[in-house]
């Protein structure tokens, strides 16, 4: 799930060296930070917020495919 996130992040930003996916493991679930460059948060979150949309969209389907639950972040 981290590689997917980084992946797609880098994808879409101007400095992709500056993008940075932390993954913290629960017990029933996963939680990934997204963190990028500050002039970049607006190309990830999109107008009104249809890119990260879209990201925890993609991701939720990865993983329902293993049967976990995860949710994306995406912080300053």
């Amino acid at each position: 799930m981290k590689d997917l996130v980084e992946m797609i992040a880098k994808a879409l930003v101007d400095h992709p060296e500056a993008v940075e996916v932390n993954e913290i493991e629960g017990e029933r679930s996963i939680i990934l930070e997204l963190k990028v460059a500050p002039e970049d948060m607006g190309k990830v979150i999109g107008k009104q917020g249809r890119i990260a949309k879209a990201i925890r969209t993609v991701v939720k389907a990865a993983a329902t495919r293993e049967n976990k639950r995860v949710v994306v972040e995406i912080l300053q």
